[in-house]
């Protein structure tokens, strides 16, 4: 569907120490027809000037974009005019036409495309609806909140029924409970309409919610490339490393590990081991307590990831029978040691905090 061949932007800088800054520098990107495709990547990263690659709003000083089997790197002119209708983008701060209604607003890239005024009354009340703004065609952006905003641009990027959608950072102007709204709009649409959508976020809990696949950006570079489930669960590069660790952001108190006695691990489960009951099972058949200190279970797509830090610790005192507590204390290292192991078995990747 989308094909970035080497591509390469470079910006001069004048001046005394005049020279050239690379913004984006050898990136190859393949993106699949109906896909949602996520960049991401820290503020500076080249996002921005990559996704405006591909509609040619930035022109690559190297390397080729492919739309639809076309090289269209050259284009220019009304040839150019004529492939962007088949591509439409949104913006992180709306721009929209403040002295117009929304009406209007979502009919201008229709009166672009040269549509009659009748097809224009028929297509623009299907499209306000398709965003849930219905009831505010004759409202002016002034009347909106941010998240109404969003949607009128949403509905004017789409009203020409783009192969494309480009979304350069769509929610970052927005609150948690109204990008959540948003971006599932555009999953509505992406399923809907068969738009193949790419979206650039610095935020990685955007592309987690909405992405089937992710390229992390640093320092104009593509470093990693993978489904959203495979950057999230197993992510290669260190920098892709640090985001994710971010967003998942199970840390806890230095001085309350320290405190803890008992063994401390940090525990990863990928797919259907995320919904097994090792830890149970563990518990069980070992003798110990499991206290979980921290954790999540999320779901990307369809498969889940578990992390959690635990506690393994021997069972209290007042717990044992009398008549085992002699051989219970004896055996507790082997049975910690033993349980740690299983959980190691079992999962997909354990980490030892500290044992006390």
């Amino acid at each position: 569907m989308i094909k970035l061949e080497n591509i390469s932007v470079e910006f001069a800088l004048r001046g005394p120490q005049a020279h050239a800054i690379r913004a984006v520098n050898q990136v190859s990107l393949h993106i699949r027809r109906g896909e949602v495709y996520g960049i991401v990547g820290t503020s500076g990263a080249g996002k921005s000037t990559l996704l405006r690659t591909i509609n040619l709003l930035e022109r690559p000083s190297a390397g080729r974009v492919w739309l639809d089997g076309e090289d269209i790197t050259g284009l220019s002119g009304n040839s150019l005019r004529l492939k962007r209708h088949k591509i439409g983008m949104i913006f992180q701060h709306f721009n929209l036409m403040y002295n117009r209604t929304v009406f209007d607003n979502a009919a201008f890239a229709l009166r672009v495309a040269g549509k009659s005024d009748k097809d224009i009354r028929q297509q623009v009340p299907e499209i306000l609806k398709l965003v849930g703004l219905e009831d505010k065609a004759q409202a002016y952006p002034s009347q909106l909140s941010g998240g109404q905003k969003q949607r009128v641009g949403i509905a004017r990027a789409v009203a020409n029924r783009p192969a494309v959608l480009l979304c350069d950072e769509p929610t970052s102007a927005l609150d948690l409970e109204t990008s959540a709204a948003i971006l599932e709009l555009l999953k509505e649409i992406n399923k809907r309409l068969a738009i193949t959508i790419v979206l650039i976020s610095h935020e990685m809990n955007v592309i987690k919610k909405i992405c089937d696949r992710v390229a992390v950006m640093d320092a104009g570079k593509v470093v990693e490339e993978g489904s959203a489930f495979d950057i999230f669960a197993t992510p290669q590069a260190d920098f892709t490393r640090q985001l994710v660790a971010h967003t998942l952001n199970l840390d806890i108190p230095k001085h309350l590990i320290e405190n803890i006695p008992g063994t401390v691990l940090k525990v990863l489960f990928l797919g259907e081991k995320a919904e097994d009951s090792v830890l149970s099972v563990a518990a069980v058949r070992f003798g110990i307590t499991i206290d979980i200190l921290h954790g999540k279970i999320e779901y990307i797509g369809s498969h889940a990831i578990g992390l959690l830090v635990v506690r393994l610790a021997d069972l209290p005192p007042d717990t044992v029978p009398q008549a085992m507590a002699t051989n219970y204390a004896r055996d507790t290292t082997k049975r910690l040691n033993d349980a740690a192991q299983f959980i190691r078995d079992n999962a997909n990747q354990v980490e030892v905090i500290h044992a006390h």
